[in-house]
Order: structure tokens, then C-alpha cells, then sequence
């Protein structure tokens, strides 16, 4: 044990929610898969209780380790530099109200089912692009951002037959927007 005085829990929130998020997806390796009803979000009954958690835990399932893969190599190489910019605890805020939102947008518009980071993984993608932002300016990065990743989702999303909720990419990247531009 003496080793383990050698690693830093440097980003809390965002190592807690990878290791929850293994946890979950070691979880659904065990039942086969099954265990994701119980994080997938979706159109429910307005009267059950877990509709409204499920809008919360959707973020932490993931399909299979691709999946799980693809979005926490983003997280963990963007989130800790965000956590340290805006803080803990506004970052787990801002990940439980872009969670939140994206099931709920999702349940109006859609009738798909959706499960994972992605969202969360856009939100922390445009709120990078504003981590050094000056009064008044704005950033080439955003630009850039807003070129390569949103404007492919808006045209994946219209054009592109597949099992990508292209809608919680897009309205997680709203969201970081709205937390760098307007909020913190």
C-alpha cells in the first residue's frame, strides 16, 4: 500500500464519474446488457419515480466498452482541466443540469431511448474551447469547435441512419456554451 501514496485523485468529480460509470458499464457485462433498462432514458409514465432518475443516470451507462471507451478518453483528457478552472462543484452542477436537459429534450422530441456521456462529453468540449475567453472577444477555437463538431452532428443527425443520439451531442454543447458564455 505504501505505492498508493505516489497518485493524486487530482479531478474528483470527474475520476468519480469514471469509475461510477465502469462500475455501471462492468455491471451490464455481468447481466448481459440487462442492467441498462435501469439507466437508459426514454418516453415513461410521468408517475413513475424513475422516470425522473433515470433522467440522471442515463450518463452513466454505457452499451459496451467501445462506447464507454470513446467518451470517458475525452472526459478524462478535457474534464480535469475544466474542474480546475470553474471548480468541483460546478462542474458536477453543470453535468447534472446537461444530463437533465438532454433526457428532457430528448423525451419531448424524440422517441428514442439514449444512454452515455456523449452529451457531457460535448458540453465539456465547447466549454474548453472558453476556458481562457476575454471580455468581449471571441475565441478562433469556439469557431473552430463549432465547425468541425456541431455542424457535423446537425448534418449527421438530418442525414445519418444510425444509433447516435446526434441530439444530445448537440445539446450538450449548447449547454457548455451557455455555462462559458453566460454563466461562469
Amino acid at each position: 500500500m505504501e505505492y498508493l501514496k505516489y497518485f493524486q485523485y487530482n479531478a474528483v468529480v470527474i475520476l468519480s464519474y469514471f469509475f461510477i460509470s465502469l462500475l455501471v458499464l462492468w455491471l451490464s457485462h455481468l447481466t448481459k446488457g440487462k442492467s441498462n433498462k435501469l439507466f437508459m432514458t426514454g418516453r415513461g409514465s410521468i408517475f413513475n419515480p424513475i422516470t425522473y432518475i433515470r433522467m440522471f443516470t442515463h450518463i452513466l451507462g454505457h452499451s459496451n466498452w467501445n462506447h464507454f471507451k470513446n467518451n470517458f478518453l475525452y472526459i478524462l483528457l478535457i474534464g480535469p482541466m475544466i474542474e480546475e478552472k470553474y471548480g468541483s462543484i460546478n462542474l458536477l452542477i453543470m453535468i447534472l443540469i446537461t444530463g437533465f436537459v438532454t433526457a428532457l429534450i430528448n423525451i419531448i422530441i424524440s422517441k428514442k431511448q439514449i444512454l452515455g456521456a456523449s452529451g457531457i462529453v460535448y458540453m465539456l468540449i465547447l466549454l474548453s474551447s472558453l476556458v481562457n475567453i476575454e471580455s468581449g472577444k471571441i475565441p478562433l477555437t469556439l469557431i473552430l469547435i463549432f465547425i468541425f463538431y456541431i455542424v457535423t452532428e446537425f448534418k449527421d443527425g438530418l442525414f445519418k441512419k444510425d444509433n447516435i443520439s446526434h441530439l444530445s451531442h448537440i445539446i450538450g454543447a449548447i449547454c457548455g456554451f451557455i455555462y462559458g458564455f453566460y454563466i461562469f
